[in-house]
């Protein structure tokens, strides 16, 4: 294996992330309206199950959001503890940096802590890799998994030119490919994917695209498997980016957003301003999906309904909204 991921981008994954783009920038025109705490606690919840249920954790949707409470739960005690360790680790998940593999290892230690012998430390031992229900190949030797992963992180940190989504799906192969902990690499492989994502755009935070992967179970380790077997994670980088646009849009639907109308828009940006001058620069930083051509034509709107006195001439000019 050479030091960087096999992979090849084609039109349709290109067009995947045009698609889940746009879906981010309908919610920042939208005023990224944070998600209510029901909603944010749901899905938390959905994410915490279907990653754990992935793994074989038989708790339900209920049990885990009364863990989720501080609740007492009967069930198998591993299976609360993964539980447990999993809601203290996604609520780290922000404080991560996804670029150094010791805040991965130290995520590792939160997520495993109690439940084998080495959390946090990458495996000693040669192992065979379980994709679903057979074997698929073995994994790289214990010996040079140090190497795997920091060579996986430079990559990380040097191929900039390649877009935040797709360098989370390669990065959640080639955990699973690498097989870097003696247990819980799947978990893993899903929750680093997650913290790439979340510092990428901090709506992720909320999204539950392990559901989307809990749903598409086969699927997945359909795609794991082809991967290995090719020596190239291109089909999964095709399926991660689909998942991610389906959770993305599904997420958008349960948050009901409306589009913002020339008067909303107004009214929301008088709110913001106050009695304060702005240009039309600032006011495309306000909202930032919008083209300066709208923009341009809001003000002008503003300017003739009498919302908005105008200071100054083309690129000088400066606005204040005019208070009744």
């Amino acid at each position: 294996m050479s030091s960087d991921p096999v992979f090849s981008l084609n039109p349709e994954m290109l067009l995947q992330c045009a698609k889940i783009t746009q879906l981010l920038g309908r919610y920042e025109g939208l005023l990224s309206p944070r998600p209510q705490p029901l909603l944010r606690r749901q899905n938390r919840v959905r994410t915490i199950r279907d990653s754990l249920a992935i793994e074989g954790n038989t708790l339900s949707i209920d049990q885990v959001t009364a863990i989720f409470d501080g609740k007492r739960v009967l069930g198998p005690k591993k299976e609360i503890l993964e539980v447990k360790n999993a809601i203290r680790v996604y609520d780290e998940a922000p404080s991560f940096n996804p670029l150094t593999s010791k805040d991965l290892r130290k995520a590792h230690e939160i997520l495993m802590r109690g439940l084998i012998e080495d959390a946090g430390k990458w495996r000693g031992t040669d192992v065979g890799i379980l994709k679903g229900t057979r074997g698929s190949h073995l994994a790289p030797r214990a010996n040079r998994v140090s190497e795997f992963m920091e060579n996986l992180f430079g990559f990380l940190k040097t191929k900039e030119e390649l877009h935040a989504l797709i360098k989370s799906s390669i990065f959640h192969y080639e955990l699973e490919f690498i097989h870097p902990f003696s247990d819980g690499n799947g978990r893993m492989g899903r929750l680093w994917q997650h913290v790439i994502l979340l510092h990428y755009h901090p709506l992720f935070e909320y999204i539950p695209i392990e559901s989307i992967i809990k749903a598409n179970q086969k699927t997945y380790y359909d795609v794991l498997e082809k991967s290995d077997k090719k020596g190239d994670c291109s089909v999964f980088i095709d399926f991660s980016l689909k998942v991610i646009l389906e959770a993305l849009a599904e997420f958008l639907e349960q948050l009901r957003l409306e589009p913002l109308t020339l008067e909303t828009r107004l009214e929301k940006a008088s709110a913001h301003f106050g009695k304060r001058k702005f240009s039309r620069k600032d006011y495309l930083a306000f909202f930032k999906s919008l083209s300066t051509a709208t923009a341009s034509r809001d003000l002008q709107q503003g300017v003739e309904r009498k919302l908005i006195k105008k200071f100054g001439e083309k690129a000088l000019s400066k606005y204040v909204f005019i208070k009744k």
